[in-house]
């Protein structure tokens, strides 16, 4: 078996092209999650056409170290964004918990690679996924920082401004929105 690893497989839809994708060109997928892929006894040839396959669609093979943990770090984040559980643990212990590494090193790795703490990248998922809440219109400002785990409307208000340098109300009333996917924060 050999597991490769994944970077910008942040949601189920990405798992669902790729599995697709390798059905149709007959490559066995043992197992799909997101951020890795285990195949069944693939050889060099198999392992070009699953290189091809994966950058086609928009994704890349990890092969540094520091980028698979921060692609971890990444995909984690985002499959979290709306959990519950969330709220009961800090941040940190969550990550260093789901990587195996101790936070500090974790953090030095992702602050030196993509230029922003851990906890600044969450707040930017958070606020994307406020512009998703808000867009979709079925949401009150206060049932959506609950969604998003904030303690408050009125401290999601605070981030949101700080980021987008609007109020929620005054995005909610844009004629187009200006949002970028999950995987391209940073």
């Amino acid at each position: 078996m050999k597991k490769v690893l994944i970077k910008n497989m942040v949601c189920n839809r990405c798992k669902t092209v790729l599995q697709q994708e390798f059905k149709n060109a007959k490559i066995p997928v043992e197992t799909i999650e997101l951020g890795e892929i285990v195949f069944s006894n693939i050889d060099t040839i198999t392992y070009e056409k699953i290189n091809e396959i994966i950058t086609r669609n928009g994704f890349e093979i990890i092969i540094d170290e520091v980028a698979l943990i921060v692609e971890q770090v990444k995909s984690y984040l985002i499959s979290e964004l709306s959990n519950e559980d969330m709220l009961n643990e800090n941040l940190s212990d969550l990550i260093s918990k789901h990587i195996h590494k101790d936070y500090s090193v974790i953090s030095k790795l992702f602050s030196c690679n993509e230029g922003l703490t851990i906890e600044k990248y969450f707040i930017r998922l958070k606020i994307e996924k406020t512009k998703e809440y808000i867009q979709m219109g079925n949401l009150s400002f206060s049932e959506i920082a609950h969604a998003l785990n904030y303690k408050s409307g009125s401290h999601l208000a605070k981030q949101f401004k700080a980021i987008t340098g609007m109020s929620m109300s005054s995005f909610k009333s844009l004629q187009s929105w200006d949002r970028q996917p999950l995987d391209k924060i940073v």
